[in-house]
């Protein structure tokens, strides 16, 4: 039975390097988290190597892996052992030529019980996702979990409070979001803190609407472009974990990786919505015009 109230950890990372040292670090904050008595850990987004999106290269298709694969076989052995629940983020190749920004939910007997196509996807500057994914085909589909039913999304889906909706009237009992965000080392303090709480905010204004616990886990650090065309990204960190009404639980710095725990009141749902019956009122007999991709 789904526990109503749950410890997890976010793994707050920067790159090692290759495949292997990444997947050492991972493991090494699993088995960490695990015996802080964390029951979820959520690991970042595209978490076994750099974010090598900063540009378009043909050849860096290599990185991707099917899943089943052999980053889903090594967490589902630690989830195995460890009997917790984790949440991972591939360059998944589901065919020759089709690739997709995956997350996985692996189970506490190390089991693959879900997956998560990420659906939308980016084309800026420092960005440009469209040359690698195919926009996801799963919808949006929550897991059920031995901690609770998760709702997962990635990266660029944070900014997207239809995504955000759409899982939690699929019956979500809390957010989770690998990501890999940050800003060219170009811009100005001002506007880096400008984007930094924007990230933060929106998808704090997510847990109040809908009555959710949310945690959003970055990679942090500079990574050099892998085609030596850009001048690179320095990644935020400020994972952070909120409650149902936006208050934050616990949130990282952005100098350096962390293992941020904290523990989530899974049933204070029903007293914020009660508070708050956003749902309630929803006039979904007005929202048509959503569907729509503008109204001229």
């Amino acid at each position: 039975m789904p526990r109503p109230f749950l410890t997890l950890a976010l793994v707050q990372q920067s790159d090692q390097g290759s495949t292997a040292a990444n997947l050492e670090d991972c493991e090494a904050a699993i088995r960490a988290a695990s015996i802080r008595g964390c029951a979820l850990v959520l690991l970042p987004e595209l978490h076994t190597g750099p974010y090598f999106c900063q540009s378009e290269n043909s050849d860096l298709f290599d990185l991707a892996e099917p899943i089943p694969g052999p980053t889903t076989e090594r967490l589902s052995a630690l989830a195995r052992e460890l009997e917790l629940v984790i949440v991972g983020s591939l360059f998944e190749q589901r065919a020759p030529g089709l690739y997709h920004n995956t997350a996985i939910v692996i189970d506490t007997d190390g089991a693959l019980v879900g997956i998560y196509r990420k659906m939308h996807i980016p084309d800026v500057p420092g960005c440009y996702e469209k040359f690698y994914f195919t926009p996801g085909d799963l919808g949006f589909n929550p897991v059920d979990t031995a901690v609770g039913r998760l709702g997962v999304l990635s990266g660029w889906d944070q900014w997207f409070p239809e995504a955000a909706r759409a899982l939690t009237l699929a019956g979500a009992q809390i957010l989770l979001y690998p990501s890999s965000i940050g800003t060219s080392p170009n811009e100005t303090p001002e506007e880096r803190e400008r984007q930094i709480q924007a990230w933060t905010l929106i998808q704090r204004g997510h847990a109040i609407a809908n009555g959710l616990s949310v945690a959003a886990c970055n990679r942090v650090g500079h990574e050099p472009d892998p085609n030596g065309i850009t001048s690179g990204m320095n990644f935020w960190g400020n994972s952070f974990v909120c409650g149902p009404q936006g208050e934050l639980l616990a949130q990282a710095d952005d100098q350096a990786p962390k293992l941020l725990v904290a523990h989530v009141d899974l049933t204070r749902t029903e007293p914020a919505r009660r508070l708050w019956p956003f749902l309630r009122d929803r006039r979904i007999d007005a929202y048509g015009d959503l569907a729509r991709r503008f109204r001229d």
